[in-house]
């Protein structure tokens, strides 16, 4: 099997290197060779792992889509539009198997890719999209076949969980991790699609589709991030019990598919809560499969060429599966369950004024929009100086603590805005 590679960098040159070394070991595994015909890439000087020695070189990524000799393209461009959309239905359109891990681009118009490839008869894989270590993609493909699947939830980006591990252990306030994180190449130097929660919604999209046969619907996420997180909200969580993840949950409800990635606090106990550095981790729950939890590494060069590699294997076997795990035609829109609906504990930060009838105002609001309180914490006295007012609630709905926080901030004696972080029981 021929195969051209698009985009030779951190993901294109993993593959490079592994069908260099292994080439006999995939081979093996595959059925029949895996031989890399041509490349396309911007900078054709640059010092790469693997062997491009008889491999054509491509000025025009396209040309890979139309070579005659190539019978899989791998896509490692990346971004939802331009070049790489362009080359993945160019190549699908003239019957190309693809390989990619494009998260953005499965998220945005993976419906649209699945339905040309199946039309060509041609496959499309996107095992590297989602947590490249961890063979989620082809868990809900189809070892999770036989389950009726309730809800997935896990953390899906190393960076911002890398980030909250250090700010646990050391103390230290986001701005500070973020920056050594940047300086050890762990956040880019744009690091917003980490740490705003757009990559793991990204992937988010691409789970729902595999687990509730949907379309992927990247719109119909709720998507917050860990920039309004300090060293006092991982504190807490520990006097609660808790560590603070940046999640992903997709479930079923009965409203609707209910999609969001945020910050929230999970019990110790709770496998996920485990998973700390770059590393990522899956819980699938639902079925006779009852609950699996998977933990690995969710980026960087080997483990998202591995996970490509491995993509390429099942396709050099003849598999031509639907890429959802069901027909495109059959991949139902998705109906989102309101945000505003959504039930579960909270945790609340109020810094304010220590005076008297603090507490008695902060109760009114509770009151008046029905949420109890399960505990409460104030640590010291400063009349007259900032203290914050801590506390968690029993179970309510997100449209009641968003009614609490709105008018917690019109308080004179709420020197700051209010924080606000989910509480998960899973």
């Amino acid at each position: 099997m021929k195969i051209g590679i698009a985009g030779l960098g951190t993901v294109g040159g993993g593959v490079l290197d592994i069908l260099s070394r292994h080439g006999d070991l995939l081979a093996a595994r595959a059925g029949r060779p895996i031989e890399l015909a041509a490349v396309s890439a911007r900078n054709r000087d640059a010092k790469r792992p693997g062997n491009l020695e008889g491999v054509a070189w491509e000025g025009n990524a396209h040309a890979l889509a139309d070579d005659p000799r190539i019978d899989v393209v791998v896509e490692a461009i990346g971004g939802d539009n331009g070049v790489a959309k362009e080359l993945v239905e160019r190549a699908l359109q003239n019957g190309k198997s693809v390989v990619t891990a494009n998260k953005a681009l499965i998220a945005r118009h993976g419906a649209g890719l699945a339905a040309l490839a199946e039309e060509k008869g041609a496959a499309l894989r996107f095992e590297a999209a989602v947590a490249a270590g961890i063979p989620i993609v082809a868990g809900l493909r189809s070892s999770f076949a036989a389950n009726r699947i309730s809800r997935v939830h896990g953390i899906l980006n190393g960076t911002s969980n890398y980030i909250l591990t250090v700010m646990e252990e050391t103390r230290r306030d986001f701005a500070d991790v973020l920056a050594e994180a940047q300086a050890l190449g762990y956040a880019e130097a744009d690091p917003s699609f980490d740490i705003d929660g757009i990559d793991a919604a990204h992937k988010l999209a691409i789970l729902s589709a595999l687990a509730f046969g949907v379309k992927p619907d990247f719109d119909a996420i709720h998507v917050e991030g860990i920039r309004s997180l300090s060293a006092a909200e991982l504190r807490y969580a520990e006097e609660f019990g808790c560590r603070i993840k940046l999640l992903a949950v997709t479930r079923l409800t009965d409203e609707g598919i209910e999609q969001r990635v945020h910050p929230a606090m999970v019990p110790k106990g709770n496998p996920i809560a485990g998973v700390s550095g770059v590393l990522n981790g899956v819980t699938v729950e639902g079925g006779f499969l009852d609950k699996c939890v998977m933990e690995g590494r969710g980026a960087g060069a080997g483990p998202t060429a591995s996970a490509i590699v491995a993509d390429l294997i099942e396709v050099a076997r003849g598999d031509r599966s639907p890429a959802f795990g069901i027909p495109a035609k059959a991949l139902q829109d998705l109906v989102p369950a309101p945000m505003d609906r959504h039930k579960g504990t909270y945790y609340l930060r109020l810094p304010v004024i220590d005076r008297p009838g603090v507490l008695a105002d902060i109760s009114g609001i509770l009151r008046d929009a029905g949420v109890s309180i399960e505990s409460l914490l104030q640590h010291g006295r400063a009349p007259g100086e900032e203290v914050s007012v801590v506390l968690t609630t029993h179970e309510t709905e997100e449209r009641r603590m968003r009614q609490v926080v709105e008018r917690a901030e019109g308080l004179s004696s709420v020197l700051a805005p209010p924080v606000l972080v989910r509480i998960e029981q899973f």
